[in-house]
């Protein structure tokens, strides 16, 4: 009896769908955007995505979306993930995804139709503040806290690298509500509207990115936040008291996989450019793809790519049935992010002077691309866990292979 690799017909056709509309409209607003304003150009693609059915692919359809399951969302965004207008063309970008997902699971009736429903409609955008510079990977050494005043909770504290902060319209905001509780049940979720004198934005950090004149617009800033004396309704408690940080883990699962599906993506784009660009340049009277050592470095990107678009699919097809990924997403994340490095500084290299110039954006790319390494939990952490669960798996089968993908279906 074989594995059945085929996709089915329904996901197999979305895919195309997307892929169509991912080359033949945002790969050409990208260009429209250097002589165009950013928010005009936006309007007018989200315009055509919907009309085309094409909106929020892993929102359920009762709520506006596509409805697609994770195998099938994992294809589009390995799809979107080919030009920076591309999910945000159909309204699946980070932060924003990963917070829609934590309110549709955990929001009340109330903060679905007040916060979750313009969100759906793109008419708002909204930031994840958790991070802060004492606590750094460890979430749970966070010190903004919250405390209970009547029907309102009142926040102080400060957070660190909110990515989207500039751009958003609302926040999410974690903080300490009960010091003496277990250790990770002592951090509870706020909703908040922005603007709010309480939510201050000391400014966007710099980073190593190379930025333009839309990257913060367009929601690429990571904030540095000062919370003072901020009011919050007791009604804007996502998820109940003591869920913040069980929430928080969710809610970067998701984004963990879709970091790793935009990789992939941008790893092929940069891989195609590499080759168009090989098959085309001639030194020393041959063309560059006619050297063996270029030809190396090409099969040692694909095969980057084939394992990385394995795991992803291995991820997908457990996501699709219930199963426990946790172990996968932490190996992944990991992978994923140093594949896309070594795959555009290859590109880089094969281009030469070119690739290092911003003529191409492969240099945007590899500055951008530095910090997959670091968000969403550092490379170390998740390194950490993965080597402890295979300890683990040998202390209690007396084999790792459980933990080392030995059980894949």
């Amino acid at each position: 009896m074989a594995i059945d690799f085929e996709i089915p017909a329904e996901a197999k056709a979305i895919r195309e769908r997307v892929r169509k509309w991912v080359q033949d409209e945002c790969v050409p607003a990208e260009r429209e955007l250097e002589h165009r304003p950013y928010k005009e150009v936006l309007a007018e693609l989200r315009a055509k995505a919907r009309a085309q059915g094409l909106w929020c692919p892993f929102i359920p359809k009762e709520y506006g979306g596509m409805g697609l399951g994770p195998l099938a969302n994992a294809l589009v965004q390995m799809e979107l993930g080919e030009s920076y207008l591309g999910a945000l063309s159909m309204n699946t970008q980070g932060p924003d995804d990963a917070t829609m997902l934590t309110i549709l699971t955990h929001g009340t009736d109330y903060q679905k139709e007040k916060f979750l429903k313009p969100l759906l409609n793109g008419d708002k955008r909204v930031c994840y503040s958790m991070t802060e510079k004492a606590a750094g990977a460890d979430a749970t050494g966070m010190r903004t806290k919250a405390v209970r005043d009547g029907d309102n909770w009142v926040l102080n504290g400060e957070k660190w690298f909110s990515s989207a902060a500039s751009a958003a319209d609302i926040a999410v905001v974690m903080a300490r509500t009960d010091p003496d509780a277990p250790r990770h049940q002592q951090f509870t979720t706020f909703i908040v509207e922005l603007p709010n004198p309480g939510y201050q934005i000391v400014r966007d950090i710099k980073t190593m990115a190379i930025e333009g004149p839309l990257s913060h617009v367009m929601g690429g800033g990571h904030a540095e936040v000062k919370i003072d004396n901020l009011v919050v309704p007791h009604a804007n408690v996502l998820g109940g008291l003591g869920q913040g940080f069980s929430m928080g883990q969710h809610r970067l699962a998701y984004g963990r996989l879709r970091h790793g599906m935009h990789n992939v993506a941008m790893a092929q784009r940069a891989l195609d450019m590499a080759v168009a660009h090989i098959t085309e340049r001639e030194t020393f009277g041959r063309l560059l793809s006619e050297r063996q050592g270029v030809q190396w470095m090409i099969a040692d990107c694909a095969s980057q790519l084939y394992i990385a678009r394995l795991m992803l699919m291995h991820i997908a097809y457990k996501a699709e049935n219930g199963m426990d990924l946790r172990q996968e997403n932490g190996i992944a994340k990991v992978f994923l992010a140093t594949m896309v490095h070594q795959v555009v500084d290859t590109a880089i290299q094969l281009h030469g002077a070119l690739g290092y110039s911003q003529d191409t954006p492969l240099a945007r790319w590899y500055t951008s691309i530095r910090s997959q390494r670091l968000v969403d939990g550092p490379d170390e952490v998740h390194r950490w866990t993965t080597g402890r669960n295979v300890i683990k798996a040998y202390q209690q089968f007396g084999t790792t292979a459980s933990a080392c993908g030995g059980e894949l279906l």
